[in-house]
């Protein structure tokens, strides 16, 4: 399963509703675009410091997924495809698109938008 950055969030947050989903996941991944929104989110915080730690002890649990060559294939067939379907999506959530469909995960998010990229598997808690 791969995160979003909402789950992301939610599940640092400790929200209980996300908690069985991420548990309870075989394979948990985060995409380094997701990493760097969150990280980004935290510069602001007034929690900074403990998210901070949080994270850091996530990322001995997770598969950081990293953008190569084969999923800018996949960002620019979904690209192309949102935009031949009149349906564009935020251009950070195409490369979270991209590498869901590179790994054939499950990506776990609330954004209903991620519906619009056929063959991606969204689960929402």
């Amino acid at each position: 399963m791969i995160l979003d950055t909402s789950a992301l969030s939610d599940f640092l947050r400790e929200d209980p509703s996300i908690r069985r989903y991420v548990t309870e996941a075989r394979v948990l991944c985060l995409p380094v675009i997701v990493l760097g929104e969150y990280l980004y989110g935290l510069k602001a915080s007034q929690h900074r410091t403990r998210l901070e730690q949080k994270i850091q002890s996530l990322l001995d649990d997770v598969s950081v997924l990293i953008v190569e060559e084969d999923t800018a294939g996949h960002y620019a067939d979904i690209r192309h495809e949102l935009k031949k379907a009149g349906t564009p999506i935020p251009e950070n959530d195409i490369w979270i698109a991209a590498l869901v469909r590179q790994h054939h995960l499950a990506l776990l998010s609330r954004d209903k938008h991620f519906d619009s990229v056929e063959g991606l598997h969204r689960i929402s808690w």
